[in-house]
């Protein structure tokens, strides 16, 4: 089913940049998979909420309808526009000519997770199936600097992931699907939820968990564990596409802007992360427009259209980007590094994009 300049300057490659000049301590990056620009800028699209393919219409009116795309937006992402829109940056409304898209040419979820991570467009990586992902990864080699040693980790609601972070190389914990929490020190409420991921129902197949299970699980690892880097893959928004459930896809849509919002305040109100983290929000692929609007892949024209959001410390509070630039996903992996003072691009041994500057320096 799979599946940050005109305001700043793009190639960052020019920057002399060291891990002392950035306030970023800790970063928490979070995908919504398959979740289309069009409803991120605009809110919910009348012309799905007018199809065939929204059930009870007067009640997804009744939650999302607005006369304006900047009412409706906000009332489908809320913290997205109420709190990162005023304290941080949007990327990708196409709208006021502003870009982000997809360099890989498959437009699906593994080829775009292997772009964000890795920062390359492998045409090897040209499948969902369960291969093992030759490519380093940003989280992978944050890893392995000091002071990051066993502080990155990943839950996630597709399974894929273990694959597509390459586990057996990397050694980096990654918890996708039902796979269980092993550490023998979990607080009651962790082994809790290695036993209830059994139990919910699985609507969305026998190896894809519920999202709240997913972000239950990073919530409380963040209590306990303090992780300096953990990625949080939501997956129901495709899940609700590909079934053409409008409703529960503009549903799935605002409970997991929700749920980030809840995990943003809870690290804001802890003296280990408050003013101390970035967040980073996106997406793997886009999807098409109209009836193709379930779908997504090579053959789907604006399957490639994609966008992000980032908040934190060394992010200018600019909020949405309105010139008319382009960024690709496959500057990502260098850009979370450089929020670190880290160069992913000497180390990864392989084609790395180059970051979008996110970053004041400091004098």
């Amino acid at each position: 089913m799979k599946k940050l300049f005109a305001v700043l300057v793009l190639a960052a490659s020019a920057l002399t940049v060291t891990a002392q000049n950035r306030q970023t301590k800790n970063l928490i990056i979070v995908t919504l998979d398959g979740m289309r620009w069009q409803e991120v800028f605009r809110g919910a699209d009348s012309g799905l909420v007018n199809s065939k393919y929204t059930s009870d219409k007067d009640d997804v009116r009744k939650k999302y309808w607005a006369a304006t795309a900047t009412a409706r937006r906000e009332m489908l992402f809320p913290f997205l526009w109420n709190v990162v829109a005023k304290k941080g940056q949007l990327y990708g409304n196409r709208d006021l000519g502003n870009k982000d898209e997809l360099a890989n040419q498959y437009r699906f979820s593994y080829p775009g997770y292997n772009e964000i991570f890795t920062g390359f467009p492998d045409v090897r990586m040209n499948t969902n199936d369960p291969i093992v992902n030759p490519n380093m990864n940003v989280l992978e080699f944050i890893n392995k600097q000091k002071g990051f040693e066993g502080k990155v980790i990943a839950f996630s609601s597709w399974e894929r992931f273990p694959q597509i972070l390459n586990v057996g190389r990397s050694g980096l914990p990654v918890y996708s699907g039902y796979a269980e929490l092993k550490n023998a020190d979990a607080n009651p409420r962790l082994k809790y939820l290695n036993e209830l991921q059994h139990s919910t129902p699985k609507y969305i197949g026998d190896s894809t968990r519920s999202d709240f299970i997913t972000y239950e699980f990073s919530k409380e690892y963040i209590k306990q564990y303090k992780p300096r880097v953990l990625y949080m893959a939501f997956d129901e928004t495709d899940d609700m596409a590909h079934e053409g459930n409008y409703k529960d896809y503009l549903a799935r849509a605002k409970q997991e802007d929700g749920f980030i919002m809840n995990l943003w305040n809870m690290v804001q109100a802890d003296p280990f992360y408050k003013d101390k983290t970035t967040l980073l929000i996106t997406c793997d692929h886009g999807r098409g427009e109209s009836d193709g609007w379930r779908n997504h892949g090579a053959d789907v024209k604006g399957a490639e259209q994609t966008w992000f959001a980032v908040i934190g410390p060394d992010t200018p509070p600019t909020g949405e980007v309105k010139t008319a630039t382009v960024t690709y996903h496959k500057q990502l992996a260098q850009t979370i590094a450089q929020l670190f003072g880290f160069d992913f691009k000497k180390s990864a041994g392989h084609e790395v994009g180059s970051a979008i500057s996110t970053v004041t320096v400091a004098k």
